[in-house]
């Protein structure tokens, strides 16, 4: 057995298992690794003492009346004067030892490499000026006190090289610290730009084992089943072959946000046990001409090395956008050459056997018909928003890590969260958690989910803004009338709940429990509209004037009015036309589809359409006047109200469903308020001076 005292390992901070590449001796002291950069460095460190030693870094200066009085004392032995600038001045050796001369005593000898060499030096500023003096005072002089002067030139070449030589290194280093850094973040593509064209895909083999599976995805059965064909393909490729069948060569994944596309594709890495590329879209694009294409080539040779394998390409609409429809007008442009690389390595001359490529993207209209066509992507694979049943499973898979109450029914949270996504769902089950943990609570019960579900449609609650009274009335009325007409109208969503306490951008909010249908007949898109403009009728019919509240309610139903004109043809006088272009080619026309005489009948067909509703609207609301004023002043006194306080004022729902029946009723007694009419009605001169002169929010509703 090793002795423990000796491995380093065991040493706090020290290499844990001794692991190669740390570079530890037996005794565990630190090797250090050796790198090239060492030997510039010992060179440049050599030249440069060499420059200091050979420019007179030991010799001493000395001003013009030391230099003459010592000049006449007799101690020169002689003069040398360099390059018309400095004199080099060699003291007697016998008169070193002079207690004048202490300030040179540092100097171990007079002589190196056995030549003698100055003690002094006089810095001079004209040679002529200097050799006239000097003889002034040599002539004064004993001969054999008189010293010898020579005038020599002197080159230093080796400073005159480092003076040439040091910029460019300098310019040099610069050049490889920048070029490092651009390649430093290219991950598996290299550390420099000389690697720039190579692919950025990460490798998921059986060294790297990827821990989701297919029991991770919950719903997406259909997409599951093909996807499940896929990985088969590649663990038992003779039981298709045989037939005479060949391996599709890729798969689209296409859906809405969040649906969880690129969480199926980690699901196949876990399930197939074969090499997995792993890249995004965006990754293809660089500044570099060119550099694309390249790493489309690397990316399938890598591939075909480790084939049978699959590559994933995240967001493909970056770079499989239909080409032609740039904005750079005749220019060239660098995704047309990556699709085009691309469209060759998937289905060109040279084949790709054992290679399938999964790609996702949530915008499959803006793709490139080549791309699509079967050779490449064989299979669009639809992942859709989760129905009631795969919204269950979703909760379920979400609900594992969560300390939920018994009073939590993952049935019920399915039925309340239609149109969610399995991100959002994810994003539900979070937020309740966060919920619960703010009011310190030891269990997640229903109604921290049901307030996450608020908290993620209609924002965070604004208890504390300040609303002025006649605006909270305007604000009642408007979600009253809301509430109403949605009540009393057959293919109205059902209504949830109604709040006037400001969310987010919003003074006040209505949430409804759409029903699931895949497709919408008239009469229900006339009832929705209804419905909308109803807050608007309101506030008409009560305050004979309106505010800016109804801004997000006017633009969805003027969005709706033209999409069933335009779209859907439901105008008698436009007929069964429809300008609705799937594929997108008429973002980039200079004209529209219809003449000018049809846009003046579909203007004035839409406006028709909304006149009706909003009439349509005032007469119910003429008719329920009592019952609606009644219902605004509930919501001034308790702010909000659930489907059951509205059944005790319209009474039930003829046409209610089982779903009606399940609606969230108030999660405890809500107090009355204990302050007075009076005390209501009075004005706060706070309030006066911080809100604001006029309703200027858009108005959600769930």
């Amino acid at each position: 057995m090793a002795d423990k005292k000796n491995n380093p390992g065991n040493l706090p901070g020290g290499n844990p298992g001794n692991k190669p590449g740390n570079n530890l001796k037996p005794g565990g002291n630190l090797k250090p690794k050796f790198n090239s950069y060492w030997i510039i460095g010992i060179i440049l460190l050599v030249m440069i003492g060499i420059q200091l030693l050979s420019s007179g870094g030991g010799l001493k200066e000395i001003d013009s009346n030391r230099f003459f009085q010592i000049l006449k004392n007799g101690d020169i032995e002689k003069l040398v004067i360099v390059n018309k600038e400095k004199v080099e001045i060699y003291i007697k050796p016998d008169k070193l030892a002079d207690p004048v001369y202490d300030d040179i005593k540092s100097q171990k000898s007079n002589t190196v490499l056995g030549q003698t060499v100055p003690q002094y030096y006089y810095s001079i500023i004209s040679q002529d000026v200097f050799v006239k003096e000097l003889n002034e005072v040599m002539n004064n002089l004993p001969s054999d006190n008189r010293p010898s002067y020579t005038t020599v030139t002197r080159r230093n070449y080796l400073g005159e090289i480092m003076l040439w030589v040091l910029p460019f290194l300098l310019i040099l280093g610069i050049w490889i610290y920048m070029l490092r850094r651009m390649g430093g973040g290219g991950g598996a593509g290299g550390s420099s730009i000389f690697n720039v064209g190579k692919s950025k895909a990460q490798i998921f083999d059986k060294d790297t084992n990827v821990k989701v599976d297919f029991s991770d995805v919950a719903g997406l059965e259909e997409a599951k089943i093909e996807i499940r064909e896929i990985v088969d393909f590649l663990k038992n490729p003779k039981k298709y072959t045989e037939l005479g069948g060949k391996i599709p060569k890729g798969a689209l994944l296409v859906g809405p946000p969040g649906t969880g596309k690129t969480l199926l594709a980690k699901a196949v890495a876990g399930e197939a046990h074969v090499p997995f590329f792993s890249m995004s879209g965006s990754d293809f694009v660089e500044m570099f001409v060119g550099v694309g294409a390249s790493r489309v080539r690397d990316l399938f040779k890598q591939a075909k090395e480790k084939a049978p394998c699959i590559v994933f390409i995240d967001e493909i609409d970056a770079v499989g956008r239909a080409r032609g429809r740039n904005p750079n007008f005749g220019s060239n442009d660098e995704r047309e050459n990556t699709l085009n690389q691309l469209l060759t390595e998937m289905d060109g001359f040279s084949s790709n056997s054992g290679v399938i490529i999964l790609a996702a993207t949530n915008r499959a209209d803006v793709l490139d018909k080549a791309l699509l066509r079967a050779g490449r992507f064989d299979r669009q694979i639809h992942v859709e928003l989760p129905d009631l049943n795969e919204r269950r499973a979703i909760f379920e898979v979400h609900l594992k890590p969560i300390k939920i109450d018994k009073s939590v029914d993952v049935e019920f949270l399915a039925k309340q969260t239609p149109g969610f996504s399995g991100a959002d769902i994810a994003n539900v089950c979070n937020e309740s958690a966060l919920i619960a943990a703010r009011k310190n609570k030891k269990m997640v019960d229903r109604q921290d989910f049901l307030d996450a579900v608020d908290r993620i449609i209609g924002g965070l609650e604004k208890k504390n803004k300040i609303i002025k009274l006649e605006e909270k009335r305007t604000i009642a009325f408007h979600e009253a009338g809301h509430a109403t007409i949605s009540w009393l109208l057959e293919y109205a969503n059902p209504l949830v709940k109604v709040t006037i306490i400001p969310r987010g951008r919003a003074l006040g909010a209505a949430w409804y429990l759409p029903e699931e249908r895949q497709i919408t007949t008239t009469e229900q898109m006339l009832d929705e509209m209804c419905a909308t403009l109803g807050g608007r009728a309101s506030e008409e019919l009560t305050f004979n004037k309106i505010s800016t509240g109804a801004l997000n309610d006017l633009e969805r139903i003027t969005k709706q009015a033209y999409a069933m004109i335009t779209f859907f043809g439901m105008s008698e006088k436009i007929g069964n036309l429809s300008y609705y272009d799937s594929s997108g080619q008429q973002d980039f026309a200079f004209n529209k589809p219809y003449s000018e005489k049809t846009a003046e009948t579909i203007d004035e067909e839409v406006k028709t359409l909304i006149d009706v509703q909003y009439q349509r609207a005032k007469t119910i609301l003429k008719k329920k006047k009592k019952e609606l004023e009644q219902l605004a002043d509930l919501l001034l006194e308790k702010e909000v109200i659930f489907s059951d306080d509205l059944k005790q004022i319209f009474g039930k729902r003829p046409w209610s469903t089982s779903t009606e029946e399940e609606l969230p009723k108030h999660p405890k007694p809500i107090k009355k308020s204990t302050r007075s009419k009076k005390e209501k009605e009075e004005k706060d001169p706070v309030a006066e001076k911080k809100s604001s002169n006029k309703v200027d929010q858009d108005e959600k509703s769930g």
